[in-house]
């Protein structure tokens, strides 16, 4: 048994003491008998929340309404969530009433698929009524019970079966692809900070490319902020090696250059992304799309740093169907050699720049004046050196 089931064996026992069921659930059971990494792991009951609470000191409320309770134990940190069945989803994603129940079936049959309606009690044995490991080990995504019912409750269900064919290097069951194309246009219900979370994940899994390619021909791609007009563009990505690229952001920007995307922000704002992240992309892209080659502009690389710049060679390699690991070792080789790879470190500061043009007052000629002394210590024009510095700028009419 994996050793972060066994940490949470005291937490299992305490609830079977107490008169109740317990036992593991979810991703981290699936995981397990898929041989992938498992990173925590949840626990289902037949006690309802207040059971719960009153079992273990120290509890947070962080989902009560659906069952569930974050129960801090000495092992570490544990969702608890009651046995519970789910109706009437009118909105397409959520359900509109959560029964708790007292029978584990009736809680893995609300689940999306088999691979992930089975349960492990606390001696390992697999408790499985819908015949997940069999779809394991066949290597297939299959719905539990009715594929129409299972989209038409939460169409972001679609997504996170095409998200398990790209991690897991699973093939979609035949009826449960048919349905996925029925009800595609559900996705249309989905908020675009869930799909978010789903496709990124999609974009750094095994088998992405095979995932892309379901994700055009299911019309999936159609629903995806910004993506409508870019079909042709997206059949193409099975042409590319993508597989080598290990960032999400290196994944995207790959995705902006195929598409030719020019308003990147404007584009990304639409996926709701972090603007810290936009602005990352943006100089990946940037990069990527610099001729000559970005390393042949040291004040470029310099002004967008070694991981944009890492980044960007993994994407330009990938377009250009070259070795990434080779364009990596040549970014840093060309990054290591900067004469100085951050203001903090040129010799001459905004206060002494101010200092030596006493007669001026701040304005754009500041930032004029220190990009031009970056460049021509990055350059080799002059030393790194405060003095040498300040004659170039004089010589420069700069100061």
């Amino acid at each position: 048994m994996n050793q972060l089931f066994t940490e949470a064996l005291p937490v299992i026992a305490a609830l079977e003491e107490a008169g109740y069921e317990a036992y593991f659930v979810g991703g981290s059971v699936r995981d397990s008998l898929t041989g992938r990494l498992i990173n925590d792991v949840d626990i289902a009951t037949s006690a309802t929340p207040h059971e719960v609470k009153a079992i273990f000191q120290q509890t947070v409320d962080v989902g009560i309404a659906h069952g569930t309770i974050l129960v801090l134990h000495k092992t570490g940190k544990y969702e608890v969530t009651t046995f519970r069945t789910e109706s009437g989803y009118s909105d397409f994603r959520r359900p509109d009433e959560v029964n708790f129940v007292r029978s584990l079936k009736e809680d893995l049959q609300r689940r999306d698929f088999t691979m992930n309606a089975i349960a492990m009690d606390r001696k390992g044995n697999v408790i499985d009524p819908f015949y997940g490991k069999e779809a394991i080990q066949k290597k297939e995504i299959v719905t539990v019970g009715n594929p129409n019912e299972r989209f038409t409750e939460d169409g972001l269900r679609m997504m996170r079966a095409l998200r398990f064919v790209s991690q897991l290097r699973f093939e979609l069951n035949p009826d449960t692809y048919a349905s996925l194309k029925k009800h595609v246009h559900l996705m249309e219900h989905i908020s675009v900070e869930r799909i978010l979370v789903e496709f990124e994940k999609l974009l750094l899994g095994v088998d992405r490319k095979k995932s892309l390619e379901l994700v055009v021909n299911s019309s999936l791609y159609y629903y995806l902020p910004g993506f409508k007009a870019y079909k042709s563009q997206l059949a193409k990505v099975r042409a590319y090696g993508i597989e080598q690229l290990k960032e999400e952001e290196e994944m995207w920007g790959f995705l902006l250059v195929l598409l030719d995307i020019d308003d990147i922000e404007s584009f990304l704002r639409n996926w709701k992304m972090p603007m810290k992240n936009i602005r990352f992309i943006q100089s990946v892209v940037r990069l990527v799309k610099q001729e000559p080659n970005f390393l042949q502009d040291k004040f470029l690389l310099f002004r967008e740093g070694e991981k944009a710049a890492v980044s960007a060679a993994s994407v330009r390699a990938v377009l250009e169907h070259t070795n990434v690991e080779n364009a990596i070792n040549t970014v840093k080789e060309v990054y290591t050699n900067l004469m100085i790879k951050s203001m903090s470190e040129l010799a001459l500061t905004g206060h002494d720049l101010l200092a030596f043009a006493s007669d001026r007052k701040p304005g754009p000629w500041v930032k004029e004046a220190m990009d031009g002394a970056v460049q021509a210590v990055l350059t080799g024009q002059v030393a790194n050196d405060k003095a040498a510095i300040k004659e170039w700028l004089n010589t420069c009419n700069l100061m």
